[in-house]
């Protein structure tokens, strides 16, 4: 049965947002949402994961759980989900060391 999924992706190669396109529209830059299948779900997931490179990509669907939904993370990036006695928590790590090197250049 097809449900609604949101796809939100940055700094991604264009041959790849051209690609998501095709299945979901894009509501706003780099926002994606559709309703397909779970195969179609996990076809795009795959896609998204081999091309991501030095990008971020956060996909929700529905899920039979308390919170509702799931997700789903790839690139590198400081928010990571955990699980907390079966609801998922987004943890926020350290920042980079690029991070702290420009917060330095920074005036106060």
């Amino acid at each position: 049965m097809p449900s609604m999924i949101t796809l939100a992706v940055t700094a991604v190669p264009d041959h790849l947002r051209g690609a998501l396109t095709r299945w979901l529209l894009e509501v706003t830059p780099q926002l994606y949402v559709g309703t397909v299948s779970a195969k179609v779900r996990d076809e795009i997931w795959a896609a998204v994961s081999a091309c991501i490179d030095d990008g971020v990509a956060v996909l929700t669907y529905p899920a039979a759980n308390e919170q509702g939904f799931a997700l789903r993370t790839a690139g590198q990036h400081r928010r990571k989900p955990v699980d907390f006695d079966g609801l998922t928590l987004v943890a926020f790590g350290a920042p980079s060391l690029d991070d702290e090197d420009n917060d330095m250049a920074k005036p106060f």
